[in-house]
């Protein structure tokens, strides 16, 4: 009998308000060690809301979020960071006046030890472009470019659960095909991913298990290989 797999991040019962309007309504879920588990649903589903409580960067109206056993609510992100627990945002958040060595620099912020540079090379084994404009602005990087900073950014951290939210999200084909390639890349290399995804197909391919958000509810789980075959969600977000 296979050994149990440690639990490294919960929520239960999340609850998140913005003003009067409830986004997200008692949301249940988890991410084991060395899982990729793919949240999906349509865009206003509550998704990215979620991710930001989890993070500590919108407040939580309700409910419980707890991380390698013990509870984070309220926690900022940068403590969130030092204990391993690291988002790549929506929309990239990289900076723009720093050159991409500096931004990758800025994801070690935290650190002290000899391995830096290290890290580094691993980074740009992952991502050639960025070595190849190590000294560019990040902000004269097409949008793509930017996202594969964001995620190298992200691993300079020695990340234990890495949350990427809709890193797809307004890329080429081309650049989508890169993205998620290296996801599973990163996966298989033994880190933990929650995976925020609108590109439902993409990122239950990727997944160990997947949760369906609509209308800020979980209401749908499984393995991804089943909720990818499943006809209620090959209908809803596989246009089947």
């Amino acid at each position: 009998m296979a050994e149990a797999k440690q639990t490294l991040l919960k929520v239960s019962g999340l609850k998140v308000a913005y003003g009067g309007i409830q986004a997200v309504k008692g949301v249940n879920f988890e991410v084991r060690e060395g899982e990729l588990v793919s949240l999906i649903g349509a865009n206003g589903a509550g998704k990215t809301t979620t991710m930001k409580a989890i993070t500590g960067l919108q407040p939580i109206a309700a409910g419980e979020v707890s991380y390698l056993g013990e509870s984070i609510k309220g926690k900022g992100a940068w403590d969130l960071a030092k204990k391993g627990l690291v988002m790549v945002p929506e929309g990239r958040g990289t900076f723009t006046r720093m050159t991409i060595i500096e931004n990758l620099q800025m994801g070690a912020y935290n650190r002290n030890d000899g391995e830096i540079q290290a890290d580094m090379d691993k980074v740009f084994g992952l991502f050639p472009r960025l070595k190849e404009r190590a000294k560019q602005l990040a902000g004269t990087m097409s949008g793509g470019e930017q996202q594969m900073l964001a995620m190298g950014r992200a691993l300079m951290a020695r990340p234990k659960v890495l949350l990427l939210d809709e890193p797809s999200m307004g890329l080429s084909p081309i650049m989508v095909d890169k993205i998620f390639e290296v996801v599973n890349d990163i996966h298989q290399q033994g880190v933990t991913i929650l995976l925020v995804e609108q590109n439902a197909s993409r990122a239950l391919q990727l997944a160990n298990r997947g949760y369906v958000m609509e209308s800020g509810e979980v209401t749908m789980d499984g393995e991804g290989q089943a909720l990818l075959n499943d006809p209620k969600v090959r209908a809803a977000y596989l246009g089947e």
